[in-house]
């Protein structure tokens, strides 16, 4: 079945449908209608203009392509499984929740609490600005991502981010087993309290970064206004350049080119090897 050049405004205007394209159609309107693709599957969406609220729920194997989802487009992607989204612009707030097997590629993405609770995500060439994104996700490969954001990456579990931006504050509070490398993560008190974070080929940016973690790994990064890092952190860090300060690393090792000071109090005198060139 092939559904083209049309206008759909009424609730659940394509519910259940299966097998089939849906090209250049526009949902908008008077009637004002939600849901429009509640429980469909298999289905191909190309070209479509969302205007109207949960546009995608319950959807099982979709490609949706050259799509444009405005901001009053809220909540466009629920409970959905496999679902490939390509060159689209997402323009609501809570764009995808509770999702799993999501792949997106070359979108343009302005969602507040963007991508919450999604479990196998991959994501590539995307712009992306957010105040809350990616919480409690599960098994994400991230690539060339170029993101704005606040509460970034809270409780993720299992990730790999490559060859990206970060802008961000208050990133990957709580993560696990997260891998970034040759990534830029500018922002503040980044990952306190996470678990196996690795940064590899990383410059970091922003004041009192990666402190209360646990299982730490620098390798080969560039820490940039990084004051009072590491504090109470179990920390194996070689870093490139200047440190601005270290305070009270428990345990492990800090190698740096330099160090503009190093705060260690009584207590934690000898737990961890801090070393300059």
């Amino acid at each position: 079945m092939i559904l083209e050049n049309k206008t759909y405004d009424e609730e659940r205007a394509l519910y259940g449908l299966k097998n089939a394209k849906v090209l250049s159609c526009r949902f908008e309107g008077p009637a004002d209608g939600e849901s429009a693709f509640k429980e469909c599957r298999d289905i191909e969406v190309d070209k479509c203009f969302f205007a109207l609220r949960y546009p995608f729920w319950h959807v099982t194997n979709a490609k949706i392509s050259d799509c444009k989802m405005t901001e009053t487009c809220r909540a466009a992607l629920w409970y959905d499984k496999n679902v490939e989204i390509k060159s689209s612009v997402l323009g609501g707030i809570k764009a995808l929740r509770e999702c799993d097997d999501i792949v997106l590629s070359g979108c343009k993405i302005e969602s507040e609490e963007f991508a919450w609770k999604v479990r196998g995500f991959k994501l590539s060439d995307c712009e992306l600005k957010s105040q809350y994104p990616f919480f409690e996700c599960r098994d994400m490969d991230i690539e060339r991502l170029s993101m704005t954001g606040k509460y970034s990456f809270q409780y993720v579990e299992n990730a790999l981010i490559r060859n990206s931006v970060l802008k961000t504050k208050d990133a990957f509070w709580h993560a696990k087993n997260v891998t970034c490398i040759d990534c830029v993560i500018e922002g503040e008190y980044l990952a306190w309290y996470s678990e196996n974070l690795r940064l590899v080929n990383c410059t970091i940016r922003g004041t009192q970064p990666l402190c209360y973690c646990k299982g730490l790994v620098l390798e080969n990064c560039k820490m940039e206004n990084t004051d009072l890092s590491f504090e109470r952190s179990e920390v194996e860090a070689t870093v490139q350049g200047d440190i601005m300060s270290v305070k009270n690393p428990l345990s492990g090792f800090v190698k740096a080119d330099s160090i503009g000071e190093i705060i260690v109090e009584d207590e934690f005198k000898g737990l961890c090897a801090i070393e300059t060139k």
